[in-house]
């Protein structure tokens, strides 16, 4: 994933996570404490999160899941089932299946919306200087 990565087994702080991934600390302490996260990351010597590209990668799947309005709970329930590893993955895909089709649902949705705008913007640009346009 181009832009976060920092090469094979290193890892950087929450606050340089949080600045490549777009969020807060608060956020990223947030997604652990929630469950979200399939694995938690490290901590180094002095006790501080350390994120590695395997992390940052989940992250911004947690993101897009959220983003397109799967529930924190729906979240935590993939994470979940990732964590417990290989055996399920017909409901990791049952999981994902199931949010595709809300998102496929919430596209077609907007498209009817953004047609119904276009249409009306078709009206106002079609229109003449003093004429009545409906609402």
């Amino acid at each position: 994933m181009a832009g976060i990565g920092m090469g094979m087994g290193m890892g950087i702080g929450v606050a340089d996570a949080a600045e490549r991934l777009g969020v807060s600390p608060h956020t990223l302490r947030y997604y652990e404490s929630a469950g979200l996260l399939v694995d938690p990351p490290g901590r180094d010597e002095s006790g501080r999160r350390c994120y590695t590209d395997a992390h940052l990668r989940w992250i911004v799947m947690v993101q897009r899941l959220r983003a397109t309005g799967m529930p924190v709970r729906g979240v935590r329930a993939y994470a979940d089932l990732c964590r417990a590893g290989a055996g399920n993955e017909d409901a990791r895909l049952t999981l994902l299946h199931a949010h595709r089709d809300q998102v496929r649902a919430q596209l077609a949705e907007v498209a009817d919306h953004l047609a119904a705008i276009e249409a009306k913007i078709a009206v106002y640009e079609g229109s003449t200087v003093g004429a009545s346009v409906p609402a």
